[in-house]
């Protein structure tokens, strides 16, 4: 499996043939480092929540044009997504296929935002090796404890670092996938990673440096 970040929480994973483009959203290409012409030959594109940072609807339009790959998300965000003419099949809790690759779907709540509503969230475990977590640090996630790579959010209105390292320590994966960065300052990120690399490293969990456009974890 290789897994290749995008900025912000956008991965692309490919498996054998296969590939699937989690979470294109607004942070991904407000700055034009990433357009939807880098992506090509998509089996599917899985949303997490309908969150813009997550699920740019222009940038999705672009991307179903060019691929021709179906939209995956929860109910909340198809009829958000709907507002905007787009068509996302509903995965609901539990296990899927995209050609190959297995993905099973889980509720986990979106961490508590200043807002109205916080949207439904749906984590995604890839070929039982690979848990994006979307925005949600909730304990149903602690299901897939040692899981190969675990892409968290490090960075956000509703985080605290301890909180996050926490979260690790509780879930031990083998690696961790930094995400939710999109927004911040590249030496802002690094300043991030550094902090949160010894911390994970003590517990014998390797961190992941994907920060530029295009760079891989392979499992």
């Amino acid at each position: 499996m290789r897994v290749t970040k995008y900025l912000h929480s956008c991965l692309l994973v490919e498996s054998g043939t296969t590939r699937l483009l989690i979470d294109p959203g607004r942070f991904t290409f407000v700055e034009g480092r990433v357009t939807p012409d880098d992506f090509a030959d998509l089996d599917a594109i899985a949303l997490t929540h309908h969150h813009p940072d997550h699920a740019d609807p222009e940038a999705l339009a672009a991307l179903t044009r060019r691929t021709g790959a179906p939209l995956l998300g929860n109910q909340q965000s198809a009829d958000h997504l709907r507002e905007h003419g787009l068509t996302v099949t509903v995965l609901e809790p539990g296990q899927h296929r995209v050609g190959a690759m297995s993905i099973e779907a889980i509720s986990a709540d979106h961490e508590p935002v200043l807002a109205d509503e916080t949207p439904a969230n749906t984590a995604y475990l890839v070929d039982r090796r690979l848990l994006h977590c979307g925005d949600s640090l909730h304990p149903v996630l602690f299901n897939h404890r040692g899981v190969d790579l675990l892409g968290v959010p490090i960075m956000g209105p509703y985080l605290t670092e301890r909180l996050v390292a926490g979260f690790i320590a509780q879930l031990r994966p083998r690696g961790v996938l930094p995400l939710h960065d999109g927004y911040a300052k590249d030496f802002f990120i690094t300043q991030r990673y550094d902090t949160y690399r010894p911390y994970v490293e003590q517990l014998g969990i390797t961190w992941h440096d994907l920060s530029e456009p295009g760079d891989t974890a392979t499992l």
